[in-house]
């Protein structure tokens, strides 16, 4: 399996070529961050192990470019970066997984294992249905390029139906995956009613028709955006 290591510091890069490949790795490298995302965009690579302080350009945006060009190919960031919120920015840009340095290069090599496993099914971070458009990170909906004002409730129920867009979701689906089982007035009835806010939100201000009713079966967000 033929991996990409895009890390600045050339004795650590040269290093972490050694430790991948004495696990079986093809590696290729590179030492900054618009060599790495042309070679990233060229070539047939399995997975990406990325730095996020990088010259030229940092692995933040090297991640957020391969995605936004939906090029799904599995990055991990390895960085001396350990907040929190760096993890949890790299992870929202569309990496699939964030090591931090120092590391173990058993622990490098089993991660790796675990992206190329899953495979480059498509990741966005950003669900988009048309021109119906969706972040789960900033909790920010858009119709186009008018921003939606949701409820958290609202929210929860957009997301399930934008990601499994194209798809009849049932009811008692959506009472499962978008309530807490212990709210007591969750049942079946309210789905409805939450829908019917939906629709007044992100179908009737636009003259759209994006969540259908299929009857007797549920609702299907439309992959066009209606």
């Amino acid at each position: 399996m033929r991996v990409l290591v895009v890390e600045d510091e050339r004795r650590l890069a040269a290093a972490v070529k050694r430790g991948l490949e004495a696990s079986g790795f093809a590696i290729d490298l590179a030492h900054d961050g618009v060599t790495g995302l042309h070679m990233a965009r060229e070539g047939s690579y399995d997975g990406v192990v990325l730095d996020i302080m990088l010259p030229g350009m940092s692995g933040y945006k090297v991640c957020e470019a391969l995605r936004a060009e939906s090029n799904w190919v599995p990055i991990l960031f390895l960085t001396a970066k350990d907040g929190e919120y760096d993890q949890a920015d790299g992870l929202d840009l569309g990496a699939d997984d964030y090591l931090t340095k120092p590391f173990s290069y058993v622990v490098l090599a089993a991660r790796l294992r675990a992206l190329l496993r899953r495979g480059a099914a498509p990741r966005p971070a950003i669900l988009r249905a048309g021109d119906l458009s969706l972040d789960p990170a900033s909790r920010v909906a858009h119709r186009g390029a008018e921003p939606v004002t949701l409820t958290a409730r609202e929210f929860s129920l957009l997301e399930y139906l934008m990601r499994h867009a194209g798809s009849v979701v049932s009811k008692s689906e959506l009472l499962t995956h978008v309530w807490d089982e212990a709210d007591d007035i969750a049942d079946l009835n309210v789905v409805e009613v939450y829908v019917g806010y939906l629709r007044r939100k992100i179908d009737v201000p636009f003259g759209r028709h994006a969540v259908q009713t299929v009857r007797g079966a549920g609702y299907l967000l439309a992959a066009d955006g209606g």
